[in-house]
């Protein structure tokens, strides 16, 4: 469960998100508006990422109080991943290893699954745009994640590695991740709970 409570978000003067309270239960929601709506720094929000005013908890574990505890339980993939061009794929996922709970045996299957092994040993400076977003969707996969934060997930990213990345989302839903995505495609996942348009999300 992700319990929002007092949230908001400022830019300069600008009041950018007002979330007075928001529960959310269900597997998987999406996110859907217009550019400038707001989905990217709720999602960067609530992957700790932004500072912000309010609280933000995940199965009763406040991001304020259990910061190292909550980021453990919570994944994010941003929507266009920069990573420093020196490290390889292998130093960034030993990195997040690091950082999280439990192995790494889903993302070597992630990884062959989006053809990725052998790339994985190359600088990051050499990858494509489409292998970049595979390599931050690999990281967002590892550890046992409670919460799960795509951003854009299928942008660049080749039709058999949209095919595997419905698949490994159906597989998480079903073993009780929970998944915010934002996304302009339209969703085919079978447990897409709520669709959240325009700033309907920041209303409360």
């Amino acid at each position: 469960m992700l319990l929002i409570k007092d949230y908001k978000k400022v830019f300069g003067p600008h009041l950018i998100l007002d979330i007075p309270a928001l529960q959310l239960e269900q597997p998987l929601y999406w996110l859907r508006g217009a550019n400038g709506a707001g989905k990217t720094t709720f999602l960067k929000s609530v992957a700790g990422l932004l500072p912000f005013d309010g609280d933000i908890a995940v199965d009763n574990i406040p991001m304020r109080r259990q910061r190292r505890l909550y980021t453990t339980y919570v994944n994010h993939a941003g929507a266009e991943p920069i990573y420093p061009g020196f490290l390889t794929g292998n130093d960034l996922i030993k990195f997040y290893s690091g950082a999280k709970i439990g192995n790494i045996k889903l993302t070597e299957k992630m990884a062959g699954a989006f053809g990725m092994n052998q790339h994985l040993c190359n600088k990051v400076a050499s990858y494509s745009s489409g292998m970049t977003k595979k390599l931050s969707l690999l990281l967002a996969f590892i550890g046992e994640a409670k919460v799960i934060l795509l951003d854009e997930p299928f942008t660049t990213l080749d039709v058999e590695a949209v095919v595997v990345l419905n698949e490994l989302i159906n597989e998480s839903v079903n073993k009780g991740i929970m998944f915010c995505i934002s996304s302009h495609q339209p969703l085919t996942l079978p447990h897409v709970a709520l669709v959240v348009q325009d700033k309907t999300i920041i209303k409360g």
